[in-house]
């Protein structure tokens, strides 16, 4: 634990620096094959709608004993009654819940009366439901309306507040990344989206924004202050503030998701499908893609749409122009000192690592860098001063005798 309390305190410091804007390229692929893959599940497998959006007859057996071969028992009833294909799941320890398409009242009570005998249990604790894919449309539609309004109030607030388009699209790119990979993974697995599912994906979204604004927030103090002393160029400022942000970002993800993770186990093992796991499914996978995009994604795009800006051009220009100058006269300050005077960082540097040989600090103007001092009691240009030669301002005037200053 103190190793990575060290870590996230020399990320804070720029002791040790991640190039998360530097690579962004790779990110961006890495992103691009995952979001292609979710896709590739949504178009070919689609989504297994949950009843409540297909509708359906949904038969639930309770107080029984739920052996291994539920499955097969239930199947077994409801296809030698109606020649239709159910879904079968235990919920809880001593509950049965079989769905099909909608059945007749007929077909209806043939199956209730069938299941119990199957169970061995009475018909009263049988219970039948017709839900009509109405109900399913309805909340969708609003779930839909909920996200758009939630996505246009996101763009106006964030553009607000950060003073910068480019925000709160890069924070928008995020968000669809989380929401396209989190469906793409229900895709792929066949796990049932219910209207569970749906609040999941609605509080992840709310969860990705926030880790996105703390990071975009010390971002922006950064780069403020970047074009403030015009000592680092607008990239390096943005890759510090999300290595200053990164282990709590992490450490927050993780604190939100081990509870989540004991709801899922319990879920699991004990009560098996139901709106517990279906929301608490959603929210561990959407909070985890969710911290991914706002260090991996978010930033970095930022630093993309905002690199051919005039004010971002001319800052990393002076920076990279003072960083010459600064180079060039290390270099040759080193070239004219003899080398045994030199001092060990100077004599160890190439031109490229003035900053380092001049103490790491990155310099406005080349005359405001460190020089050695002279040795031996020389100049920097390697000439002997006499020993009676004047010290100070060479416009002194000369000393009278004490007679004249009287």
């Amino acid at each position: 634990m103190s190793r990575f309390s060290d870590l996230g305190n020399d990320l804070y410091t720029g002791k040790r620096s991640i190039d998360f804007v530097g690579k962004r390229r790779l990110w961006f692929a890495i992103s691009a094959v995952l979001i292609i893959i979710a896709l590739a599940g949504m178009g070919l497998r689609g989504l297994n709608r949950g009843i409540e959006f297909t509708g359906g007859s949904e038969f639930r057996v309770s107080q029984v004993a739920v052996g291994s071969d539920f499955e097969s028992t239930a199947q077994g009833v409801v296809d030698a009654e109606t020649g239709q294909q159910a879904r079968v799941s235990k919920l809880g320890t001593d509950t049965v819940r079989v769905q099909t398409e909608k059945l007749s009242d007929a077909q209806v009570n043939e199956v209730r009366d069938a299941l119990a005998t199957a169970f061995d249990t009475t018909p009263e604790r049988v219970s039948a439901n017709f839900i009509g894919p109405s109900w399913g449309a309805s909340v969708s539609q609003q779930a839909l309306r909920a996200l758009v309004v939630f996505l246009v109030l996101t763009m106006i607030v964030m553009a607000l507040y950060f003073r910068t388009w480019k925000m709160a699209v890069s924070a928008l790119v995020a968000l669809a990344h989380d929401m396209i990979f989190t469906v793409g993974a229900y895709a792929w697995t066949g796990l049932e989206i219910s209207p569970a599912t749906m609040i999941g994906f609605l509080t992840v979204l709310g969860y990705s924004l926030y880790d996105t604004v703390v990071v975009f927030d010390k971002v922006r103090e950064n780069t403020t202050e970047a074009f403030a002393n015009r000592r680092s160029t607008y990239a390096a400022a943005a890759n510090l503030g999300v290595n200053q942000t990164v282990v709590r970002s992490i450490n927050t993800t993780v604190v939100a998701l081990l509870p989540i993770a004991a709801v899922l186990a319990v879920a699991f093992t004990k009560l098996g499908p139901g709106t517990l796991l279906d929301l608490a499914l959603s929210l561990f996978i959407g909070m985890a893609v969710g911290a991914y995009s706002s260090i991996f994604i978010a930033t970095p795009l930022l630093v993309s749409l905002r690199s051919k800006e005039e004010a971002v051009v001319a800052l990393d220009k002076h920076v990279a122009r003072v960083q010459t100058k600064v180079a060039t006269k290390a270099a040759r300050t080193a070239s004219k000192v003899p080398a045994a005077a030199q001092p060990a960082t100077v004599r160890a540097a190439a031109p490229t690592e003035a900053a380092t040989a001049l103490g790491g600090a990155v310099v406005d103007d080349v005359d405001d860098a460190p020089a050695p001092a002279p040795t031996d009691g020389g100049t920097l240009s390697g000439r002997k001063v006499h020993k009676y030669a004047q010290s100070g301002p060479r416009n002194q005037p000369r000393k009278q005798p004490k007679s004249k200053r009287s």
